[in-house]
């Protein structure tokens, strides 16, 4: 049997990762997100890291498809051997891989096959100031203090843009970072209440253990029974 169609190309995310934050702080530059990976509305995979160290110096975080993060995680690993193998006491930094990974996205997009993702790529290479780029599906790329990726580009960039400060203490930042995936948890339907936190500073890269927000229901607006009485013409509604 042969296909009338031999070749189909992903039309949209499937399994997805939610809201993916990145800052700048005094000494070094963080990401954070939760540990969830969704089957398209269910809660699928809990347990899920969605950051991947490359190289040395450089973290990247991912927010989108899964399944196409694993695949450029796959070309950065080969990257990174490669680099390895040419044992000329040079490493790529952050600067690189973002570069690296900005063409990638690009060149898939320009085939009508994107990766459906948007990256946080943070680093710090030795003593060169951090590093913080985004790069989306698109190929589009730039560096920023700080970002949102996902439904977090609507709910966690107000609380970043009046909070950050460039001054900011690595608690500081933990703490402003586990504040909007709080409100992302509330808000996003697609967002979990487990995160994990990795950071680059001049030691190296770090992932921390995941371990689960503070959250609370208990609020009253939220407690109230308004479908009581749905027999009755004034029962309320949603």
């Amino acid at each position: 049997m042969y296909s009338t169609n031999p070749m189909e190309h992903t039309m949209q995310p499937i399994v997805t990762g939610a809201t993916t934050i990145g800052l700048k702080y005094n000494g070094g530059v963080l990401v954070a997100c939760d540990t969830l990976v969704s089957y398209g509305s269910q809660a699928r995979y809990k347990d899920v890291c969605r950051m991947k160290k490359a190289g040395n110096f450089t973290l990247v975080g991912s927010s989108g498809e899964h399944s196409d993060f694993q695949y450029l995680g796959d070309l950065l690993g080969e990257l990174d051997e490669e680099d390895f193998l040419h044992e000329d006491s040079c490493s790529l930094g952050p600067k690189e891989y973002t570069s690296y990974i900005g063409r990638v996205m690009y060149n898939r997009r320009t085939k009508m096959n994107p990766l459906f993702n948007q990256f946080v790529i943070v680093g710090k290479k030795r003593d060169e100031a951090p590093t913080l780029a985004y790069v989306d599906h698109q190929g589009t790329a730039f560096n920023e203090e700080f970002i949102a990726t996902g439904f977090g580009s609507y709910l966690a960039m107000p609380i970043l843009r009046d909070e950050w400060r460039a001054d900011l203490s690595l608690e500081d930042a933990k703490k402003l970072a586990i504040k909007c995936l709080q409100v992302c948890f509330y808000r996003d339907c697609k967002a979990f209440n487990r995160i994990q936190i990795g950071t680059c500073e001049k030691d190296g890269v770090t992932i921390g253990e995941s371990f689960a927000i503070e959250h609370n229901w208990s609020h009253q607006l939220w407690n109230r029974k308004t479908l009581v009485g749905n027999n009755s013409a004034n029962a309320d509604s949603w």
